[in-house]
């Protein structure tokens, strides 16, 4: 609107020569342009933007177009038009009642334009003198008057009819624009909202895995320990000595009952406790080393190539929460339980200054087409066994830490996960960025 003003201006001034408030006109343009500079300081503060507020930004804006209007004709400048603007996003962006307020502005400072204006210049046709209407000897001037007057008049139509052609097109233009970009913001709104709810119904879902966990840990402990106790006795009564077949038997189901319990210990701590024992800052390489320790100590038998980027950042740093480390171990559990084991799975690793990529690939059948429609929005009992809470709680952990992970079958066979972690940047010397 501001680059409007000042190109009506110089039209007006230099363009068609009409003589108008040119200095007050400029005054008026730059306490608007100093207006918007405190706008935009206004909106890098971290106050919420009411809707009183809003209102308010609008009706200064209707107070300076009345302020131009005044000095070039009031409500004979065809540019009034203007004046449907502000009124027209006030009903997009703002309740019925100020739509209805901003009515009663507009109007009213259209009506006090009518009686309080400044003039234009007198440019209208006007009506010759009288005296030159009667019969005069002198007939070859009252024709050149009548002839000086029908240009006069002419001018004055092509004048005016420009004028409204202008004013038509500047106002039509600045409608477009603003109701197409608040259309446009309206979306983005839509759009978020409802990723919001997406995420809420997701967290919802999470906290009833979560409640079922915690009961399934405290139902479950009691017989777990008296697997635990009966496996003991059984090692003393079958010695290994005699019994070397069925000891060995033992020992792996006392691993497994201990592996039992420590998850349904895991499941029953609270999120907090969780926390605060791991979401402590390691060096990147560190953490990825003991994420495959822990998986390596349940699936020591499983094939994996290690593909890391020799330009890795060896100094990022990332926070090792448990509820990452369980993610990761998920995944790759799932990897190897659907792979071709001969080849096993790959696990690849790069990063970018404030990034870790993952891609975690196996040599299966791929991903059935069930987990790509509902997969992080809800668990999913496909076919295949596994690939249901698991996903869903993995998709939750890693969205909740500002990630990202995306599923895909391979064109030469198998399954892949990508992968994005937010890294930790260190703060260099002089720098205070995070």
């Amino acid at each position: 609107m501001i680059l409007g003003e000042c190109f009506l201006v110089i039209m007006f001034v230099y363009g068609l020569n009409i003589r108008i408030p040119e200095q007050q006109l400029w005054l008026i343009i730059v306490a608007i342009i100093a207006f918007n500079v405190y706008t935009s300081m206004r909106l890098q503060t971290d106050d919420q933007v009411t809707e009183l507020e809003i209102f308010s930004q609008i009706s200064i804006d209707v107070f300076s177009i009345a302020a131009l209007l005044y000095l070039t004709g009031g409500a004979s400048n065809p540019i009034t038009w203007v004046f449907l603007l502000p009124l027209i996003i006030t009903a997009i962006m703002l309740p019925q009642s100020y739509a209805w307020y901003m009515v009663i502005l507009t109007t009213s400072m259209y009506s006090l334009l009518i009686a309080f204006n400044i003039p234009l210049p007198s440019i209208e046709p006007h009506m010759p003198d009288p005296g030159l209407l009667n019969p005069s000897p002198d007939m070859a001037s009252s024709k050149m008057s009548q002839k000086a007057h029908a240009i006069s008049d002419n001018h004055y139509y092509n004048l005016h009819m420009f004028g409204m052609w202008f004013g038509f097109l500047f106002s039509a233009g600045l409608v477009a624009f603003f109701v197409a970009e608040l259309a446009r913001t309206l979306k983005n709104q839509e759009r978020s909202l409802a990723v919001a709810r997406e995420n809420a119904l997701r967290d919802e879902r999470v906290v009833a895995l979560g409640t079922l966990a915690a009961s399934a840990a405290h139902d479950m402990g009691t017989p777990l320990g008296t697997i635990a106790i009966v496996v003991h006795d059984l090692l003393e009564d079958f010695p290994v000595s005699e019994y070397p077949d069925i000891n060995d038997k033992m020992h792996i189901l006392q691993n497994e009952v201990n592996r039992c319990k420590e998850a349904l210990s895991l499941m029953s701590a609270s999120a907090g406790e969780m926390r605060a024992e791991s979401g402590n800052v390691m060096p990147l390489i560190n953490y990825l080393d003991e994420v495959l320790f822990q998986w390596r100590a349940h699936k020591s038998a499983a094939k994996l190539q290690y593909f890391i980027d020799p330009e890795i950042d060896v100094g990022a740093k990332i926070i090792a929460e448990r509820t990452l480390t369980h993610a990761l171990i998920n995944i790759l559990n799932n990897a190897v339980e659907f792979t071709d084991p001969e080849q096993g799975i790959e696990f690849h690793v790069r990063s970018s200054r404030n990034e870790l990529i993952l891609k975690i690939r196996d040599f299966g059948l791929g991903f059935p087409a069930e987990i790509f429609e509902f997969s992080g929005k809800q668990p999913v009992a496909s076919k295949n066994k596994g690939l249901g809470v698991g996903l869903f709680l993995t998709y939750s952990t890693i969205n909740r830490l500002g990630g990202k992970i995306e599923l895909s079958n391979m064109e030469t066979g198998g399954a892949c996960v990508d992968i994005n972690l937010p890294l930790l940047v260190d703060v260099e010397e002089g720098d205070n960025d995070f």
